[in-house]
């Protein structure tokens, strides 16, 4: 029996998934000024997946980012980014987008993705051909030369994402990438993180909005007061939630109705219950036979907001909701 938590760690996870990770972390922690920022977070993200830290602000995600980057070190626990104990020492393999961008206004866009290279490594001469290739693959050529002041928000955060990716690595850490960007660029952002997991590239996000992880995440972890409750795929913190079934009758009463499950609640002509475990089939035999005249039946899963509600409580995701509407606002 290994005494590594890492190992251990991995022993754990083999079963779920045998891909190897490309981030791994057992018990992190960490204190600022007495004040417990982040408390055992245990995270296992798969090379290749796309993976998000979903919680509220202030919840621990950009100190828990930090750590697993070795950009801060935690007071407890181990993290391993692709095997390596110092993340900095495969700096060159890791692309990271702060929170709190950070471009020269004055600086040119094809300059600043040159600049960026370079502090992975690349020359400026191969940091701005490589940019230039950026450029134009995502339709922003005619913006090289322009100060970064003279560029919208938008095309400004597109630039430093760019330089984010111009060393080519093979993690791509971005802290709230949505945070102030409009409907269209959102989508242009979500479309390029899963264009980077197509080749190969783990990306992982962390968000304050449900909607972005549950579109684009295999994996989550869920974070809330510095805590960790639930770290694994979104399909199963989904499935912690029954699905609810939706029936609607010709017939509002009749015997047929004692077949319906203890927890139906009823809204007019419709009729919500959980999911039976046999499944709906033997009662929709009891319906046909006693005539309640189905007009609709439906089964919905539960998304991940319900899970998110389940797993880290009302008062975290009103947090979160609220979060969410200051940024949109």
């Amino acid at each position: 029996m290994t005494s590594d938590p890492v190992a251990a760690m991995n022993h754990d996870a083999a079963g779920a998934d045998m891909r190897p990770l490309a981030i791994e972390a057992r018990g992190l922690v960490k204190s600022f000024d007495g004040f417990r920022a982040v408390d055992g977070v245990d995270i296992s993200v798969p090379e290749g997946a796309i993976y998000g830290i979903l919680g509220p602000n202030g919840a621990g995600k950009t100190t828990t980012l930090r750590m697993l980057l070795g950009i801060i070190d935690p007071d407890e626990g181990v993290r391993r980014v692709f095997g390596h104990d110092r993340p900095h020492d495969i700096g060159r393999l890791i692309g990271y987008l702060p929170e709190e961008r950070g471009l020269y206004p004055a600086m040119k866009a094809i300059e600043a993705i040159a600049f960026m290279g370079a502090l992975r490594g690349l020359s400026l001469k191969e940091g701005r051909a490589r940019g230039m290739e950026l450029l134009e693959r995502h339709s922003l050529l005619h913006a090289a030369e322009r100060q970064i002041r003279q560029l919208s928000k938008g095309m400004a955060q597109t630039v430093q994402l760019l330089g984010t990716l111009v060393h080519n690595p093979r993690l791509v850490v971005l802290d709230e990438p949505f945070s102030g960007l409009d409907a269209i660029n959102q989508g242009k952002l979500e479309g390029m993180i899963r264009s980077l997991a197509e080749d190969g590239v783990t990306v992982i996000f962390s968000t304050h909005v449900i909607h972005h992880a549950e579109r684009l995440c295999e994996g989550v972890a869920i974070i809330a007061g510095g805590k960790v409750p639930y770290a694994g795929s979104v399909e199963t913190a989904r499935d912690r939630i029954p699905a609810q079934v939706r029936l609607e009758t010709r017939a509002r009463e009749g015997g047929w109705t004692a077949a319906l499950p203890a927890e139906t609640r009823r809204e007019g002509d419709f009729f919500y219950f959980p999911l039976p475990e046999s499944g709906v089939e033997p009662l929709l035999k009891t319906l046909i036979e006693g005539d309640a005249g189905i007009l609709s039946l439906s089964i919905e899963r539960a998304g991940l907001h319900d899970a998110f509600v389940a797993i880290a409580g009302e008062a975290a995701a009103r947090q979160l909701e609220a979060d969410a509407a200051g940024a949109a606002k």
